[in-house]
């Protein structure tokens, strides 16, 4: 199950994204936007350079002034051949010339600028050197939701990712995991998501035992008991565009506390969803799903925020947390997973991507979330 080829983003639709970044650039006050080779830069333009190294390439984004691409004369020929390439001028230097100096007769000496959190320090004390006048703040910082409402053609392919992996779990759920170690079944996780079309593989966590209760657990040398409650945590990138989902099993039957356990983090998963509708705060549905674990008299064990957004990243904004008050809109896409962790014994987590509506939320993830037994 690799699916169909999803469309293609065209020239159009990048320029349509310079654009738009390039006006949320001067609403927020700053004098452009500096895109380092990263998540961004592929995002904006469709390219990636063949390989990240000390030259420096750095879109310029400014409103009303045509986008340009700074990029090393060696990398030029495939930076022409990026989709969003005819929506920009390319200007390239070669070795012994100063890029800075290039660079800074684009923008304003006096500038605040917004600089992609990936760009080198390197670059940007260059660019100080240059221009001492102008000042940089971080992309997130500047503009946290640039990227956060996909269109229809971005939450198709989030809906494949996302139903890919979704096929991943209802294979590994057949598999044998006692006896085994947490990386074997790791290993058979990260061959299934390839083989479900994921290009890039981000992350297998397979938590056993008292390993669950570390929410961020990489997979070990650990053998796979009976008894054990095992947290399954596992996405990549498949055409670009992230997945990340969790479901938790237990090999052979549970306890009656395990289980309560599980019941109760399922309970928590499905509050944090149903909160999710549009002009709620990111807040409400961290807020919605942790009422029911405190509730329970386990809201010491939940010991993270509830999600996080996802698309051309595994995680980026917005974020499901208290504090954060900005209103959920029709696109946005994030994780809900509540879990509870106790510490020695065992973790659970349930997650799922969901997208926010017109007049509530879809989950891009739809296997069972009632606890699943395995051998």
């Amino acid at each position: 199950m690799t699916g169909t080829a999803p469309v293609p983003f065209t020239a159009d639709d990048y320029e349509a994204r310079m654009d738009r970044a390039a006006r949320q650039a001067a609403d927020a006050g700053l004098a452009g936007l500096l895109v380092a080779p990263g998540p961004d830069l592929v995002w904006l333009t469709g390219y990636a350079p063949p390989a990240v190294t000390e030259r420096l390439t750095l879109l310029v984004l400014a409103a009303g002034r045509e986008p340009v691409l700074v990029v090393p004369t060696l990398e030029a020929p495939d930076a022409e051949k990026a989709t969003g390439a005819p929506a920009l001028a390319l200007r390239d230097w070669t070795d012994g010339k100063d890029p800075y100096a290039l660079t800074a007769a684009l923008l304003d000496g006096r500038g605040r600028f917004g600089v992609s959190d990936n760009a080198w320090a390197l670059h940007l004390l260059g660019l100080q050197q240059a221009l001492p006048g102008t000042s940089y703040v971080s992309l997130t910082e500047a503009l946290p939701m640039l990227r956060a409402v996909k269109d229809a053609a971005e939450l198709e392919r989030l809906a494949a990712a996302g139903a890919a992996a979704d096929a991943a779990f209802e294979e590994i759920r057949n598999v044998r995991f006692s006896g085994r170690r947490e990386s074997e079944v790791a290993a058979d996780l990260a061959a299934l998501l390839r083989r479900f079309g994921h290009a890039q593989v981000d992350f297998t966590i397979v938590a056993s035992g008292p390993n669950g209760a570390n929410p961020h657990h990489e997979a070990g040398d650990r053998r796979i008991e009976r008894g054990d409650m095992v947290v399954l945590d596992f996405g990549g990138l498949k055409d670009g565009y992230g997945s990340d989902t969790s479901r938790t099993v237990h090999v052979g039957e549970p306890t009656e506390e395990e289980r309560r356990v599980h019941d109760l983090v399922r309970e928590a998963q499905e509050a944090g969803f149903r909160a999710v509708r549009p002009g709620a705060a990111c807040q409400d549905v961290d807020r919605a799903a942790r009422a029911v674990i405190a509730g329970a008299g386990y809201g010491e064990y939940f010991i993270h925020r509830t999600g996080h957004g996802i698309g051309v990243t595994t995680h980026e904004p917005p974020y499901m947390i208290e504090g954060e008050e900005r209103p959920l809109v029709p696109g946005m896409c994030f994780s809900v997973e509540p879990g509870v962790y106790l510490p020695g014994r065992f973790g659970v987590r349930i997650e799922d991507i969901v997208t926010v509506t017109e007049d509530g939320g879809r989950r891009l993830n739809e296997t069972e979330r009632e606890m699943v037994i395995v051998d």
